[in-house]
């Protein structure tokens, strides 16, 4: 069977930058474990998978060692991939995933996704986990990741987590966190346990990072830069349930593989 592949840079508008994806269309599903190998084969942090059904598409995410519920990046560039090449006249697509219905609309020169708020709780500092990701938080909230709040962006850009350490948390990962010198804030993201160790750019912790920066800071438009080494932009709203987080992306690749 031969598949085409695509590859993609998401939040960002040049290659070598932002988050790679590797994105594949299907017309049915594969089997769960070929599909999974694929994915530890690309060995990216998301490989998407996407069937049309019709009104939709159904998508899947999977990281190098399992699926997950949700995955911000990936299914901004299976959007851009629709929505420039594939399908181009569409102004809209809509995705039914693990995390229910997902939309991805055209903004501009944006691709501006629609995904479910999930706002964190504040918890009593974890010292495990503040010891194997370093630094010294001044806050720790929890959500499905886990969040530690910086005082500086400096902090957050210097530090150098133990991965063996982060790798047995009850949890995918571990946000690290402050407000940004020329953005509303900025953030890092871990997650060795599910084959992540640093996630270059991650739509989804703006879920859980939206609520909690739009609190503090008292307004609902942000903007938020991922500071991993390749580095991206984030363009999001609270809008209460729901987060707006919007960006671009760049095509990179286009191939085909053999299984």
């Amino acid at each position: 069977m031969n598949l085409q592949i695509f590859q993609i840079d998401a939040f960002t508008d040049n290659v070598f930058a932002g988050n790679p994806a590797a994105v594949c269309p299907l017309n049915e599903w594969l089997p769960d474990d070929q599909m999974q190998k694929i994915a530890l084969e690309n060995n990216l942090s998301e490989t998407a998978f996407f069937v049309d059904t019709g009104d939709a598409f159904g998508l899947r995410w999977f990281t190098p060692a399992e699926e997950v519920d949700l995955c911000g990046h990936a299914t901004l560039a299976t959007a851009y991939l629709l929505l420039t090449r594939l399908t181009p006249e569409k102004a809209r697509v809509d995705f039914d995933t693990r995390s229910g219905r997902l939309s991805v609309t055209r903004d501009g020169d944006f691709l501006a996704m629609d995904f479910p708020a999930q706002p964190p709780r504040r918890m009593d500092t974890p010292q495990a986990i503040a010891d194997a990701l370093g630094g010294s938080p001044r806050e720790f909230w929890a959500q499905r990741d886990f969040m530690a709040v910086y005082e500086t962006e400096a902090e957050v850009r210097v530090l150098k987590p133990d991965m063996a350490g982060l790798m047995d948390i009850d949890g995918r990962g571990v946000i690290a966190t402050a407000p940004g010198e020329e953005c509303d804030f900025v953030s890092r993201f871990f997650a060795p346990a599910v084959g992540i160790p640093e996630d270059p750019v991650t739509g989804s912790t703006h879920c859980v990072l939206v609520p909690y920066w739009s609190e503090r800071l008292g307004k609902a438009d942000l903007t938020a830069r991922q500071v991993s080494p390749r580095g991206g932009e984030l363009f999001c709203r609270n809008e209460g349930n729901r987060v707006r987080i919007a960006g671009r992306a760049a095509l990179y690749m286009v191939g085909e593989i053999f299984v």
